[in-house]
């Protein structure tokens, strides 16, 4: 069957590609008008929408059965057809369909087309985002509220249980929308660009540079304490917002350098977190066992004590201790963000996300229970430097020093995740015109389709030796979206500078919960509304619903102990919305001049704020 050049949405392409009977409808008018951004036209027009019942591509598909494996992965097939469409033809997945706007649709780069990540790279990204600091320095949230060690563990178990469920409804979304942007896509797809928007201009302006900053912060503390030791307690604080700045500033470079850089980085701290946290299970269970230590004889508590004696009996702690076990897990909707880049989204989405999870909670579980085989809780509940107390007591001054760098590690492992997903935000954004789209360009030119002929040029041996070893396979050498991890840089720089966490760490609460409980309401709304929606992955509609009850558990408690930052919140979240529509119609706007007369007044790039 000949492929007739038509305009369509990246989704409904998808559809037709996974449907069983083809289409070869004429494109509608307004599919094809440049105008419209991608995920702005799928709120809009219902008549080409995938989830529509309308819609010609959606008929064949009643009545189907959907499963995890699917015959044919419309993502990994998808792009030749987009490469060889010409003008007007097919949008890449992902990018934005307007050929009227600069490096937009098949005129520009775009991420999802290259499909580099892997399963093991997925995993990497969700474990060394989740896996942080916490574990290893700040246990006592958790167990100093609950005063005994078995209720601590059974708080971790469910936190993480909960957090699953908040994994699996990601997962079920990132199946049937497999595009870029996570939450943003999510929202503006499900209710409207309003909502996309409003998760952009919050996560990108806060939620991901605050909480990279509070990381680069904790990896500076525990360096200079692995450098300097008891006396960086009194040192100037300074010292440890330079040692971050250097974190932030290194991560951000491998990211630019290459994808293949970034996850490498990543897969490898990921090991050396599981293996850390190995060798703290192993260690605690060797010293319970002989009772010697480094500094005498080990704490003897866990068998003179039952493990629930002590339990605090009031709810208010518990869900303190719930609060505090949540944010331990946080991170787990960190593949959603680049799932548009793996080779096979619908397949290994879901298998990241369910061994991500169950291998944290056994780790998390097994690295208390080391703690309170070796420490006195006590010591535990008034510590925020657990791991290192651990290591100082069975290792002297030399396990101190060795603990102290694996933290730090863990803590740049997390912030090159941070980076990682946070640039793909940037650009995905940039990409619809949310913000400048210099911020949605791939390399540092300004032809983007130059890149490819240009890294065929003849170079030395040691630069294709250098490509061959850390560039990607078919984008070579930064080759990554640069500016938007620049901006990410210096955004998580000035939060680094300000140091003030204590409401930041309310507002990501409030604010990144509040995204989460929306996100996920919108996969029952689509269960609803949508119900042949093509679905590579479904999860228990129990899953969402519980998750969303969690969230409102989360936000009515911050709501009610923390009234005038929740106030705060809401506040910084509404003055979004007279932003996005200075910006819609300003991309509107500028799409309409571009459409009438292409290349007419074109500003340099440098002159972003003008577009």
């Amino acid at each position: 069957m000949p492929l007739q050049s038509q305009s369509r949405d990246s989704l409904e392409l998808a559809s037709l590609a996974s449907s069983s009977v083809a289409y070869d409808g004429a494109a509608s008018e307004v599919s094809s008008r440049p105008s419209i951004s991608s995920s702005r036209r799928l709120s809009m027009v219902e008549e080409e929408d995938p989830l529509d019942d309308g819609n010609p591509a959606v008929r064949g598909r009643l009545g189907r059965s959907y499963s995890v494996s699917s015959a044919f992965d419309f993502a990994g097939n998808l792009f030749p057809l987009s490469s060889t469409a010409g003008a007007g033809g097919y949008a890449p997945i992902g990018a934005p369909t307007s050929a009227g706007r600069p490096n937009g649709g098949l005129g520009g780069g775009s991420l999802e087309k290259l499909k580099t990540l892997t399963y093991l790279n997925g995993l990497s990204l969700i474990i060394g985002l989740i896996i942080g600091s916490g574990i290893f320095s700040s246990p006592s949230q958790v167990s100093a509220r609950l005063g005994s060690p078995g209720a601590a563990l059974i708080v971790w178990v469910v936190a993480g249980i909960l957090a699953w469920t908040g994994g699996a409804s990601y997962a079920e979304l990132g199946g049937a929308i497999p595009l870029n942007g996570g939450s943003q896509v999510y929202l503006a797809k499900t209710f409207s660009e309003l909502a996309g928007f409003l998760f952009s201009w919050v996560a990108l302006l806060v939620l991901k540079p605050g909480s990279a900053a509070i990381i680069a912060i904790i990896m500076g503390e525990y360096f200079v304490r692995a450098i300097i030791g008891a006396e960086a307690e009194t040192i100037n604080p300074w010292v440890t917002k330079a040692v971050a700045l250097v974190g932030i500033f290194a991560v951000t470079f491998l990211n630019c350098v290459s994808t293949r850089v970034g996850t490498r980085v990543n897969d490898f701290l990921m090991f050396l977190k599981f293996v850390a946290l190995l060798g703290v299970t192993v260690v605690g269970i060797v010293v319970a066992a002989t009772g010697l230590s480094f500094k005498g004889q080990a704490s003897s508590e866990w068998k003179s004590h039952d493990w629930f004696t002590g339990t605090s009996s009031d709810p208010s702690n518990w869900a303190i201790a719930l609060y505090a076990g949540l944010w331990a897990y946080d991170g787990w909707d960190n593949t959603n963000y680049v799932v548009g880049e793996f080779r096979n989204p619908s397949r290994d989405l879901p298998r990241v996300i369910h061994t991500a999870m169950p291998l944290v909670i056994v780790s998390y579980v097994l690295a208390n229970v080391s703690y309170f085989l070796v420490l006195p809780l006590a010591s535990i509940n008034a510590s925020n430097t657990v791991a290192v107390m651990f290591g100082s007591k069975v290792f002297g001054p030399i396990g101190a020093l060795i603990f102290a760098l694996i933290v730090s590690a863990s803590c740049f492992g997390a912030l090159n995740s941070s980076t990682f997903t946070a640039s793909r935000l940037i650009y995905v954004a940039g990409k619809e015109g949310y913000i400048p789209d210099i911020f949605g360009r791939l390399g540092v030119g300004s032809n983007d389709n130059d890149h490819g002929l240009s890294t065929q040029r003849s170079r030395s041996w040691v630069s294709k030796k250098f490509r061959s070893c850390f560039g990607d396979e078919d984008a070579g050498l930064f080759f990554t979206p640069i500016y938007a991890l620049l901006l990410n840089a210096v955004l998580t720089s000035g939060y680094c500078l300000v140091g003030e966490f204590s409401t930041l760490v309310t507002f990501y609460g409030v604010a990144g919960y509040t995204f989460y409980f929306v996100t996920v309401l919108g996969l029952i709304v689509l269960r609803v509304k949508e119900p042949h929606l093509e679905r590579p992955y479904k999860t228990w509609i129990s899953t969402p619903i519980i998750f969303c009850c969690v969230s409102l558990f989360l936000l009515s408690r911050a709501v009610f102990a923390q009234p005038l930052q929740t106030m705060i919140v809401v506040a910084f979240v509404a003055a979004g919305i007279p932003v996005y529509f200075w910006r819609i119609r300003g991309r509107d706007r500028s799409t309409t001049r571009r459409s009438g007369d292409v290349g007419d007044g074109e500003k340099p790039w440098w002159q972003f704020w003008r577009r």
